[in-house]
């Protein structure tokens, strides 16, 4: 631990080390090390930043303040302490005395934490009642507070609304009221950004920032982005294969970084790829297509694009802006009600059940979560295997032939044959997603936020490979995405949504030069940069221009 941090904090772990148990096929259980060796301090009022790359054991020791080891893990060594006291040696009843109420924890998933049945005020307040904390008036007092330090809208009522009811965004700062509402000591922030848009997530850790401010409580702040946690953490401990690589103040991180992997996290910059100058051969073309769901409620309104081939199509814009669901209609997933998709000069038929093997097979998908696009119990060989037997027809030796080549253009080789996707890096998982679009050999791969969930080195790695894949087979990218910095590193065109209409569209040099409409301003300004400060840059910009109007 730096001789310049605190010796002492509010949380003290020291000497931390999980270990888990994997059961092999066909092999005597292992015991796995997670996490080995781990210290640090927080002190109240302050926030620590845990990063590092996927499986870097960043949540497992956020869970530890928790007394908490999921997935099967124990916490096998060390100490966890809260203002001096072990929690590990509390036993199952001592825990509960402090969960969700002296320490909370903010998971990366709003939709995900609240009961759909449920009002959101009654959610906010729960742990308070059931802990005791409070009464019901003080509570939905202190409910109140939050809501109006969190910038909520109409705080007064926001408490009466189900989760359905409010954006992405808001019902993260939700969340975050949830678990401030009792009074903890601590709260563990777990990639509580990761899946929103830039300029939601600005928004989002203002509030945090603040309501850390204004409450004085200490904070854990796990994530994979060096630039985010730049802006709300005062220390840094970077993590890789669960052991601590650096821990030092975050201007120290930031600005002189002492390892050779911090400062490979600090560097990452995508590169910036010169865009494509033939537009004349067109593989996709999206015609004044408008569609929307059963309830009625339009998504996409009047809505023209094109892709050459061989080139990629970036399509940018926050949650909400209709990005998912124009990739729907593509893949007659979602049949527009007006308008047409044409591909390689014939109109697809508007829905997937009319449309033939062939077409099917000439576009493929790459969803965000690779964990949930994939089956668990089924192997590499099988998940990349069953596009290959589907459209070609292609089965035992002359298939695994076909897998194995698959793997090796996905620089993994036959040694992922027969591993499970719980046995795979996400990185991996997402390669292995890639090679099973490739498998179908199409023309055309939507890529849905395919690196949004991944660490800046293994996102780096994800898109080298497209951008080759792409070389070597002249396939064609649309990219959904809302980072910028993705949309410089891979795109020759970009198409700028809001609210389900197209504002600007072109190729990439012209979209993002001046002058700008408002929003692809805001979304350009909303983008985080590796310097202490930028937040507060950037939201008295904002401030200044609202008074100005």
């Amino acid at each position: 631990m730096p001789e310049s941090l605190p010796k002492n904090g509010l949380l003290s772990v020291k000497n931390l080390k999980i270990e888990a148990t994997s059961y092999p096929p066909g092999e005597p259980p292992k015991t796995v090390t997670l996490v080995e060796n781990v210290s640090f301090n927080v002190q109240k009022g302050k926030v620590l930043g845990l990063i590092g790359e996927s499986g870097a054991g960043k949540s497992t020791i956020g869970l530890s303040a928790l007394a908490y080891g999921r997935g099967g893990a124990a916490i096998t060594g060390g100490q966890v302490l809260l203002n001096g006291k072990d929690i590990l040696t509390l036993g199952r009843d001592g825990v509960r005395t402090i969960r969700g109420c002296k320490v909370c924890y903010v998971a990366q998933s709003a939709a995900a934490a609240f009961n759909p049945a449920h009002k959101l005020g009654e959610q906010v307040i729960e742990a308070a009642l059931r802990h005791k904390i409070m009464t019901r008036p003080e509570a939905e007092k202190r409910a109140l507070y939050l809501f109006q330090v969190l910038g909520l809208p109409n705080p007064e009522t926001f408490g009466d609304r189900y989760p359905h009811q409010v954006s992405g965004g808001q019902l993260q700062r939700a969340m975050t009221a949830m678990a401030l509402c009792p009074n903890p000591e601590l709260i563990v922030f777990d990639e509580p950004t990761t899946a929103l848009d830039v300029t939601t997530q600005i928004d989002v850790l203002a509030a945090i920032k603040h309501a850390i401010e204004e409450t004085h409580t200490a904070a854990l702040y796990i994530t994979h982005d060096l630039a985010v946690v730049a802006q709300i953490s005062d220390d840094i401990m970077v993590l890789r294969h669960g052991k601590t690589i650096e821990y030092g103040t975050t201007k120290q991180i930031i600005e002189a970084p002492n390892e050779d992997y911090t400062r490979a996290l600090v560097s990452v910059r995508q590169t910036k790829r010169e865009e494509a100058r033939d537009q004349s051969n067109t593989l996709l073309k999206i015609e004044h297509v408008s569609a929307g769901y059963a309830n009625g409620f339009k998504v996409l309104h009047d809505v023209s694009m094109h892709l050459p081939k061989g080139q990629t199509l970036a399509i940018v814009g926050e949650s909400g802006s209709g990005k998912s669901t124009l990739a729907r209609v593509i893949t007659g997933l979602l049949p527009p009600s007006e308008g047409t998709i044409t591909f390689d000069g014939k109109v697809l038929p508007k829905a997937l059940s009319g449309r033939s093997k062939e077409e099917l097979r000439r576009v493929q998908m790459i969803y965000q979560m690779a964990d949930t696009a994939m089956n668990p119990r089924q192997t590499v060989r099988d998940i990349i295997g069953r596009p290959i037997s589907f459209y070609y027809g292609l089965h035992g030796a002359k298939k695994t032939e076909r897998v194995k080549q698959l793997l090796d253009q996905i620089e993994m080789g036959d040694r992922f044959l027969d591993r499970y996707p719980a046995e795979l890096s996400g990185g991996q998982k997402q390669r292995v997603a890639i090679a099973r679009a490739l498998a179908a050999k199409p023309e055309l791969i939507l890529c849905d936020e395919p690196t949004s969930a991944l660490d800046p080195l293994v996102a780096e790695g994800i898109l080298n490979l497209l951008l080759r894949l792409q070389e070597e087979t002249a396939v064609s990218y649309v990219f959904i995405t809302h980072d910028i910095a993705i949309v410089r590193a891979i795109a020759d065109s970009v198409a700028v949504m809001h609210r389900g209409k197209l504002v600007r569209f072109g190729a990439k040099s012209k979209v993002l030069s001046p002058p700008f409409d408002d929003y692809t301003d805001l979304l350009l300004k909303s983008v985080p940069e590796m310097e202490i400060g930028w937040l507060e840059k950037v939201l008295t910009t904002r401030r200044m221009e609202s008074a100005g109007n």
